[in-house]
């Protein structure tokens, strides 16, 4: 079964077994996921209101993009996992000769490369999501502002998750320009990310200070 077709419960139940997925990189990709449920959410909550009508071509452009990057997250919850199998599929590669360590080792640096895609755009999503929450203030639904901060938030955390992701795999990669470039790549991310999410939460807490 689908990861995405499960009850929350059987999800949950599932992460916290014994398997070795999904783990934390498909719990990033939910987290991503539920942000951008909230921004959708505000964004409906907001659409149609006379008070916001200027706003109103910027919410609907929101609620499109919000809606887009939920059914990316979601499917990021099975990405992540069926990454993880590959490298698991490297790794079992037979070792007995000389040409076949070779073509395992070959195997086990490429597998752990994809595997660095699905948190790669669980991160890159998570940053849109934030995005448009800090779009979104002062011109969206007050009375839904609480939950445009806990949409960043939670696209905050699942982008951090999925950046845990991304090292963890980096530090098995021989490559060294390519773990450089990477490497580079999450600083820079993480630092707009946080910058994004201060704004966010200090403007929510303005709204009700």
């Amino acid at each position: 079964m689908n990861l995405t077709d499960m009850t929350v419960k059987a999800f949950t139940e599932k992460l916290a077994s014994d398997a070795p997925a999904p783990g934390g990189g498909s719990a990033a990709a939910l987290s991503g996921a539920l942000g951008a449920a909230l921004i959708s959410m505000v964004c409906n909550l907001t659409v149609g209101k006379e008070k916001y009508a200027e706003f109103e071509p910027l919410v609907k452009d929101s609620l499109e993009k919000a809606t887009s990057l939920i059914k990316n997250l979601l499917e990021g919850i099975q990405k992540d996992t069926n990454a993880f199998d590959g490298v698991i599929a490297a790794f079992g590669m037979p070792k007995a000769t000389d040409a076949e360590k070779a073509a395992r080792s070959e195997a086990i640096q490429k597998a752990y490369k994809t595997a660095i895609l699905s948190p790669e755009t669980t991160a890159k999503d998570c940053l849109e999501v934030i995005h448009l929450a800090k779009g979104l203030l002062h011109k969206s639904n007050k009375n839904a502002a609480s939950d445009l901060a806990v949409g960043a938030m939670q696209a905050f955390a699942g982008l951090k998750g999925a950046l845990e992701n991304v090292h963890i795999n980096l530090a098995a990669i021989k490559d060294e320009g390519y773990v450089a470039e990477k490497r580079t790549w999450m600083d820079e991310l993480e630092k707009e990310a946080k910058t994004l999410l201060k704004e966010v939460q200090s403007s929510v807490s303005a709204m009700f200070a």
